[in-house]
């Protein structure tokens, strides 16, 4: 019996599962971690204690757990990006891994470049506007603000190419990562950007391109001794955790499109052709020569977690059913939740949590409720600009924040679009399978193991409130914009 391997590196713990060429799931692994967040705007992780020790460990589990007379037949690793890694000729990290668009450090190199480039051609070129979820203005950020880190640098990685390079010895970038490592990939052509490339990594070499369930090479001597895979076995390319986890839910025609609930909620929907748009990111799809658009937030479950704790770290689930008594639209609270600054679509870093209309008859229910809510209304926002590329035929929803009734709800209700749920819900890692055993010929390329589950269709009760709730939120932060720009610089 031939398996294969998926593991992805989240941003708060890596999943990896055992799974037959049917889609079923044999064994599953997880490790919890943390990143690290050493300045304000900073955030970074060790990808050698962190990415690298989790995927020996899960591996090593996995392939233990393999039925006797079975065979590792493929493996394929996604991980959190765009991420950047610079590493020696040799393959040693010179610092930590600078995470995506949370890491808001380079925020003057991204007004530098878009100057040298320019904005139009930035937009045209790459599908986006730079940003802080882009790679280069971060390399560019290190050869100013640690020389002598750079001067010890020869190749750049995101945080899934980086472990194929560690299980095989090879130097590849997926294509929809190297999309995402503006200005340096030119999305409309699939190819690198040259001229702008070089004027950004200088003397640091470009990886290859390959696609994310192309086979790029295979587990070597030492790749094997970390983790227990077999030496030979075939390693795919991967790709971003957000876009193997949309392949596992079948989002894979225009028009279909994830809603990911997690620390950030993230979006990717199938596009029909090219289309740009300064306030969202398009890049190239997880299958061969095809288009996609993006949207992240900057917090989302991340936000929750923090009111848990700042309210005393009830159980998830007292909280929860808090929330459910409050009516819809919070008795009129009403929160921007943009306490991490935030991405799509205003790109602001020195954005803030902004909590509107609180009264004394408000209680943690409600500000529960109103945050899942103000994470709902964005999720709207970005979903109107989406419809004006490709119009939505579908959506799946996948993430733990699923486990939330009142947030899955809250969404459909104020977006009005039902959401979609699968049977197989393990995320990105059970993509990542369905790479490898398509990377490997052991299944057709067309091949979807995602069956639907469930619905959550919208109440039609709560349209008009909400309809009314939507156009007081949107104003929340131009009307609040420069006064808490001010107190972001006291943070600085």
């Amino acid at each position: 019996m031939e398996l294969f391997v998926g593991i992805d590196m989240g941003t708060g713990s890596s999943k990896g599962v055992l799974v037959t060429a049917d889609g079923n799931v044999l064994a599953s692994e997880q490790r919890a971690h943390e990143m690290s967040l050493p300045r304000p705007g900073w955030a970074e992780v060790d990808a050698d204690r962190v990415w690298w020790r989790d995927v020996c460990s899960i591996a090593s589990a996995l392939t233990h757990r393999a039925p006797s007379g079975s065979t590792i037949a493929g493996v394929c690793v996604s991980g959190v990006g765009p991420c950047l890694v610079l590493t020696d000729a040799q393959m040693r990290p010179v610092r930590p891994a600078i995470l995506y668009g949370i890491d808001s450090r380079a925020s003057a190199e991204i007004v530098e470049l878009t100057e040298l480039f320019g904005a139009e051609n930035i937009l045209q070129k790459c599908g986006k506007s730079l940003s802080s979820q882009a790679v280069g203005p971060k390399i560019e950020w290190v050869r100013k603000h640690e020389p002598d880190v750079f001067s010890r640098a020869e190749r750049w990685f995101g945080s899934s190419s980086y472990i194929v390079a560690k299980l095989t010895g090879e130097y590849v970038q997926d294509h929809h990562t190297a999309s995402q490592c503006d200005p340096l990939y030119s999305v409309r052509d699939f190819d690198w950007n040259s001229d702008w490339a070089d004027r950004v990594l200088g003397g640091l070499e470009r990886p290859k391109l390959a696609w994310p369930s192309d086979v790029v090479g295979q587990v070597d001597a030492t790749g094997a001794e970390a983790t227990g895979i077999p030496v030979g076995t075939p390693v795919v390319a991967g790709t971003v955790d957000a876009y193997a986890e949309a392949f596992s839910v079948g989002v894979r025609h225009p028009g279909d499109l994830m809603l990911m609930y997690g620390s950030t909620m993230f979006l990717v929907q199938v596009l029909a052709e090219y289309h740009t748009n300064p306030a969202l990111w398009t890049t190239a799809g997880a299958q061969q020569g095809t288009y996609a658009l993006a949207a992240g937030t900057s917090t989302a479950g991340s936000l929750t977690t923090w009111l848990q704790t700042l309210t005393g770290g009830a159980p998830f689930d007292e909280l929860m059913r808090e929330a459910a008594e409050v009516p819809a639209g919070a008795e009129g609270l009403l929160i921007l939740p943009y306490l991490a600054g935030e991405r799509t679509p205003v790109f602001d870093a020195d954005a803030r949590g902004v909590m509107a209309g609180l009264t004394l008859r408000h209680g943690r229910g409600h500000i529960f409720r109103a945050a899942y809510e103000g994470i709902s209304f964005g999720i709207r926002q970005i979903l109107e600009m989406f419809d004006d590329a490709t119009p939505l035929t579908r959506a799946v929803a996948v993430g733990g924040g699923l486990r939330s009734p009142v947030w899955a709800q809250a969404l459909s209700d104020i977006t009005g679009q039902t959401q979609l749920v699968t049977e197989q819900t393990i995320g990105a890692s059970y993509g990542d399978g369905l790479l490898a055993a398509i990377g490997v010929g052991a299944v057709p390329p067309e091949t979807d193991w995602a069956t639907v589950a469930s619905e959550i269709p919208p109440n039609p009760a709560n349209a008009a409130l909400y309809d009314d709730l939507y156009e007081n939120w949107r104003r929340l932060y131009p009307a609040t914009r420069e006064i808490v720009h001010t107190g972001a610089r006291l943070t600085r």
